[in-house]
C-alpha cells in the first residue's frame, strides 16, 4: 500500500493540528464552564487554522462514551465529578487525524489511565503482518488488568480520503484473526475503559448525522439540512450547524428517506463512568508513526 509524499504530509499536518487543538480543548474543560461555548470555540479554531472538522467536536459526559456534542442552545456546564471525553477530528485536503483524551473533574484517575495504557499497548503492537485481533487483545488485557471492562462494541477504524470509518476496524477486545496490517495503512486506535457493563447502547438523543445518499429533497427544512451536509462530502455534521426552524422535521424526513444516517449518543449503564484515549497511526515498515502526538 503506497502513499505519496503529499498525502503523507497532509496526514502529519492534520495530526499536529489535532494534537494542538485537542490539548487546547481539554484545557477549557473546567468546573462551571459552558459546554456550548467550549465546543463552538474549538470548532472555530479548526476553521481559523485553514482545516475542516472531520466531525463535530465530540464531548461525552460520564457514562456516555461517544457521539455527544453540544445541542442548539445547550445549557450544560462541566461539574465537579464529571468524566469528560473530548474527541476531535481534523482534515487537511480530506486527510484525517482523529484523536481523543479524557478530562477528569473527579476522582477517576485510574480509569483514565486504563484507556491511556491500553492505547499505548496497542500502538506498541502495530507493525506489518500483525492481525488487528492482536491489537484488541493488547487493549483488553491492559484495561482488565487494571480492574475495568473494555467496551466491546466500540472500535477503532481506518481513515482514508474524506472517509472517517474505513478499513481496518480495530477491535477493543481480543478476536480471532482480523485484518492483517500492511505498510501505509492509516487508522485510529481508540480504547474505552468502563466501570459498567462493557457494552454501550443507543440513547434516544441524536446530535450528529452524515449524508449517505444524494437525492433531492422537497421540504424547505430538508433542503437547508442538505445545504450543510453536501459540502461535507460524507463527513458527519451537527444538528447545531443547521440554520432556521423546523430542523427536526428536515432531519427526520432525510433519515426516513435513507439520505442521512443518524449517530445516536452511545452510553454504558447509568451511574457508570467511561474513559477514552485515541491516536491516529500510519503503519510503517517496522512499526508505526503516531500522527497525533
Amino acid at each position: 500500500m503506497s502513499m505519496d509524499d503529499e498525502v503523507y504530509d497532509a496526514y502529519h499536518e492534520a495530526g499536529a493540528l489535532a494534537n494542538k487543538l485537542l490539548n487546547r480543548a481539554a484545557s477549557m474543560v473546567k468546573e462551571g464552564a459552558s459546554l456550548l461555548e467550549m465546543v463552538e470555540a474549538v470548532e472555530a479554531m479548526v476553521v481559523e487554522e485553514g482545516a475542516i472538522l472531520a466531525f463535530p467536536l465530540n464531548v461525552s459526559f460520564n457514562e456516555a462514551a461517544a457521539h455527544d456534542t453540544a445541542m442548539p442552545g445547550d445549557e450544560r456546564v462541566f461539574s465537579r465529578g464529571d468524566l469528560v471525553k473530548v474527541d476531535l477530528g481534523v482534515a487537511i485536503d480530506g486527510y484525517i487525524a482523529d484523536t481523543a483524551m479524557t478530562v477528569d473533574l473527579g476522582d477517576h484517575g485510574a480509569l483514565v489511565e486504563a484507556s491511556r495504557a491500553a492505547l499505548e499497548a496497542a500502538i506498541a503492537a502495530v507493525r506489518p503482518g500483525v492481525a488487528t485481533g492482536e491489537l484488541g487483545a493488547a487493549i483488553q488485557a491492559a484495561i482488565e488488568e487494571r480492574g475495568y471492562q473494555s467496551v466491546a462494541n466500540l472500535t477503532g477504524h481506518g481513515l482514508d480520503h474524506y472517509n472517517l470509518h474505513g478499513s481496518p476496524m480495530i477491535p477493543n477486545v481480543a478476536i480471532s484473526g482480523g485484518v492483517v496490517l500492511e505498510e501505509g495503512m492509516v487508522f485510529a486506535i481508540e480504547p474505552f475503559a468502563t466501570t459498567g457493563s462493557g457494552r454501550v447502547r443507543e440513547a434516544p438523543r441524536v446530535e450528529i448525522y452524515r449524508q449517505i445518499a444524494a437525492r433531492p429533497a422537497r421540504l424547505p427544512s430538508a433542503r437547508r439540512v442538505l445545504e450543510v451536509a453536501r459540502p461535507r462530502r460524507g463527513l458527519p455534521f451537527s444538528r447545531r450547524w443547521i440554520p432556521g426552524d423546523k430542523v427536526e422535521i428536515g432531519l427526520a424526513t432525510l433519515v426516513r428517506n435513507g439520505i442521512l444516517h443518524p449517530f445516536p449518543v452511545l452510553h454504558d449503564e447509568p451511574g457508570s463512568f467511561v474513559s477514552q484515549a485515541e491516536h491516529t497511526v500510519i503503519v510503517t515498515e517496522d512499526g508505526c508513526e503516531v500522527t497525533t502526538r
